[in-house]
């Protein structure tokens, strides 16, 4: 536990993918006929050179067995879903089974993998969020740190498919002080910093599940999943690609749609989980695609400037809205300082459309397509 290991580089990748029927060639039929969703000729992919979590967290796919003691009945009916299990006041004690880096030398920052047990006391569903309370007194009120929150990065089955752990995707909270050309610790994140430096074994105090804005509908097994991310908003999605292309759920024999992922990261030392997905991709190019934005690699966008999450989005403006004409749902997670630039796209999108944008997007949350958790 806790090690982790260097992927393929990239010549190697590229010789690998090359043979693979997801990356390339005209999107199938198939899915045209079963979302509705005119695809573009080809699905581009980053050759991965970071690092990947290992052990149950790493790449998965559906077992011989079914995966269902954690279904609800039927399995789509999210009427039980429940919020506040756990409170700040009586927090689960839970115990940190590993902590992984799971970016490449290059990335800016570490981000880890952390898998927590809460020993099946605290269940939740894809799209749920956990607090956890740090140890220590806040210097600025005098009194212990409130609740951080983090989405949820595993199914409602965890990484080992117990339903007894959840994974954690953290990146560890700096601030670089000019003067003194250092991170200064005294500006360091108190909970980021406290789960990427914890150890197997330690305790955690754990809160939540919480929210219910971003779970992903289930009543009809053509819906069309758009998720947008920068960063450590991967999290929810992880989750969604996991129970849908990666476990033995009924959701998962039952799929026939489309989960179409957008990432931006700065350079593919940066990618999360990437080696996972692209298992996904290889085993499911009809019902899944990927579109990376690597604002310090390239390619550049349409202006020439560097390639942001909500310019990755506008090269298939088209084929998204055409998506959301016909009932796809969108979903947004990352930092906050994401969305200006996402909305002023769709909103110059509709304008070039002689759409309405206040209108069109009001629609959208009215018939609940608009699910956005930004931090």
């Amino acid at each position: 536990r806790g090690s982790v290991t260097k992927r393929m580089r990239t010549c190697v990748l590229l010789g690998l993918l090359a043979s693979a029927s997801a990356f390339t060639g005209l999107a199938p039929m198939g899915l045209r006929r079963a979302t509705g969703v005119k695809l573009s000729m080809a699905t581009p992919t980053v050759p991965f050179d970071g690092l990947s979590p290992t052990g149950a967290s790493g790449p998965t796919l559906p077992g011989a067995a079914d995966l269902d003691f954690l279904e609800a009945k039927p399995y789509w009916d999210q009427t039980g879903v429940t919020v506040n299990v756990a409170k700040a006041k009586d927090p689960l004690i839970g115990k940190i089974v590993s902590v992984q880096r799971m970016v490449g030398p290059n990335a800016p920052g570490e981000t880890c993998n952390i898998v927590i047990d809460h020993a099946g006391k605290l269940p939740y569903w894809e799209g749920q969020s956990y607090g956890v309370l740090p140890p220590g007194i806040d210097p600025k009120k005098n009194k212990p740190y409130g609740v951080r929150l983090y989405s949820i990065a595993s199914t409602r089955y965890g990484d080992d498919k117990t339903g007894k752990t959840t994974t954690l995707c953290v990146r560890r909270a700096t601030y670089w002080d000019a003067d003194m050309k250092a991170d200064d610790p005294a500006k360091k994140g108190v909970c980021s910093n406290y789960l990427c430096d914890a150890k197997p074994g330690d305790e955690v105090k754990v809160v939540g599940p919480s929210g219910k804005v971003m779970l992903m509908p289930e009543d009809s097994a053509t819906n069309t999943y758009i998720m947008v991310a920068t960063g450590t908003g991967i999290a929810p999605y992880r989750s969604f690609l996991r129970r849908l292309f990666g476990e033995a759920t009924p959701a998962s024999k039952n799929f026939k749609g489309l989960a179409w992922l957008f990432l931006g990261v700065a350079n593919k030392d940066a990618l999360l989980y990437d080696e996972e997905f692209q298992v996904y991709l290889r085993q499911n190019p009809d019902k899944m695609r990927m579109d990376y934005a690597l604002s310090r690699e390239g390619p550049l966008n349409k202006k020439g400037g560097k390639m942001y999450i909500q310019d990755k989005v506008e090269e298939y403006s088209d084929e998204v809205f055409d998506a959301l004409d016909k009932g796809a749902h969108i979903y947004f997670c990352g930092l906050k300082g994401m969305m200006p630039g996402i909305q002023d796209m769709l909103k110059s999108v509709c304008e070039a459309k002689k759409i309405d944008f206040a209108e069109y997007l009001e629609g959208l949350k009215k018939k609940g397509q608009w699910h956005v958790e930004v931090y």
